[in-house]
């Protein structure tokens, strides 16, 4: 489909290499309170920062995005593929 899809992560970086492993695209490590803020993404009462997706189009503009605060609510890979079809058949026409 011609995307690129990349993740990043609070954890260490050799707990971050662990879990991406298995993955198929990178991910970051050692994502700070700071850097997180910059997307407002949200933090629980016990300092854990909870899942903040975005869907960039080139050229910078945010398309989607999606905000949790728990497991539920994270973009599944098969919705996340559905939704990319819509939006490139729409930017075709």
């Amino acid at each position: 489909m011609g995307i690129s899809i990349f993740a990043a992560a609070v954890d260490s970086q050799e707990h971050t290499q662990k879990v991406a492993e298995s993955l198929g695209f990178p991910v970051a490590y050692g994502v700070t309170r700071e850097q997180a803020d910059l997307l407002d993404s949200w933090w629980d009462d016990r300092g854990f920062i909870q899942p903040s997706e975005f869907l960039i189009l080139r050229g910078g503009e945010v398309r989607f995005s999606t905000y949790s605060n728990s497991p539920v609510g994270r973009m599944d890979a098969a919705e996340m593929l559905a939704l990319m079809t819509m939006v490139i058949a729409g930017s075709k026409k």
